[in-house]
């Protein structure tokens, strides 16, 4: 049985895990969508009341019904590099493609549907609430007088993009920005503005589930940190990752939300203020881990392969393990 890994072919984050799960002699196939058609090749066919298909990637080709997992890591855009690319072939392409592949018996991580439905960052704020994690107040408008209005309520604010990065081709990630308290919101009409209340964190946190563990780790905000370097992936800082015990609350509400949203894996964001409180930011379905396995030697990556390898709907179990994680509950 094969895990199928659905990446770019710069994914630092992957490597990691086609190198684990190397060590453990499990077979992979690692391909990028975007080369399809080219290449990626496939073929499927339903006769005789079953379905047979293949994917092949230079040269080597797979079986889909012998598919132990999927995961879904950072494919690019079918038919992207086709020598004709176009709307119509990425539409053609992706049906092929992501159809044969619903179609197996594999399991996921995470499933397309499921990880299109948790990138909306509306419905993760809503999801955080109704799994009773900690929200800064937050509002999502393009009517500058509830802006305003918001702004008088909550005086610091911060604004970020409410998809999280700019659709140029490479994608540029937008950080989030203090607001000035002289602005006049005007400008709200012209898209949707997410502002959210400014929490005076003393720490970033990074929580990482996979499977039924949970894994976090700290950065402390640098005793030097200019007021406006809100956004720890572009603040200044010498200060290293480091492994952190999870609130039993906030663990048990993490686990509400990926039971909710139907997630294998999830990246979560939160800050910490100064009385120790986590404050839920977003989750990312598929986010990085290296920087932090490289900073606590946590060892995500092959909790994540182990998972890949396991089989049932299940991820396989884990014993406590000391370096700032614990094993969740079904």
């Amino acid at each position: 049985m094969t895990v199928l890994v659905l990446t770019s072919e710069e994914d630092v984050t992957a490597d990691l895990v086609v190198a684990r799960l190397n060590d453990t002699g499990i077979p992979v196939v690692r391909l990028d969508p975007a080369d399809l058609p080219g290449e990626v090749s496939l073929s499927g066919e339903y006769v005789d009341d079953a379905f047979r298909g293949h994917l092949s990637v230079g040269g080597r080709a797979v079986s889909m019904e012998g598919l132990r997992s999927v995961w879904v890591r950072r494919p690019g855009v079918p038919g992207a590099r086709a020598a004709a690319p176009s709307g119509w072939l990425t539409e053609e392409a992706s049906q092929a493609f992501y159809g044969m592949l619903r179609g197996t018996g594999a399991r996921w991580m995470n499933h397309p549907d499921a990880a299109a439905r948790a990138r909306h960052k509306p419905w993760q704020l809503h999801l955080a609430q109704r799994s009773r994690l900690h929200v800064p107040a937050t509002l999502i408008t393009t009517f500058p007088q509830a802006a305003r209005d918001f702004a008088r309520r909550f005086p610091d604010l911060v604004v970020k993009p409410v998809s999280g990065s700019h659709p140029q081709e490479p994608p540029r990630v937008v950080p989030t920005s203090r607001v000035a308290p002289d602005v006049d919101f005007t400008a709200v009409t012209f898209g949707p503005t997410l502002l959210q209340r400014r929490v005076d964190k003393r720490a970033d946190i990074r929580l990482t589930v996979v499977g039924d563990r949970i894994l976090a780790a700290r950065k402390a905000v640098a005793a030097n940190a200019h007021p406006d370097d809100i956004d720890v992936r572009f603040a200044p800082s010498d200060e290293p990752w480091r492994p952190v015990d999870v609130p039993t609350p906030v663990a048990e509400a993490v686990h509400r939300y990926l039971r909710e949203a139907e997630l294998a894996y999830g990246a979560f964001d939160f800050a910490e203020d100064l009385d120790g409180v986590w404050w839920f930011l977003e989750c990312n379905q598929s986010g990085q881990f290296g920087f932090v396995e490289m900073d606590t030697g946590q060892p995500i990556a092959r909790y994540v392969a182990d998972w890949l390898a396991g089989e049932g709907p299940h991820a396989p179990p884990y014993p406590h393990d000391p370096q700032g994680s614990m094993r969740m509950a079904p």
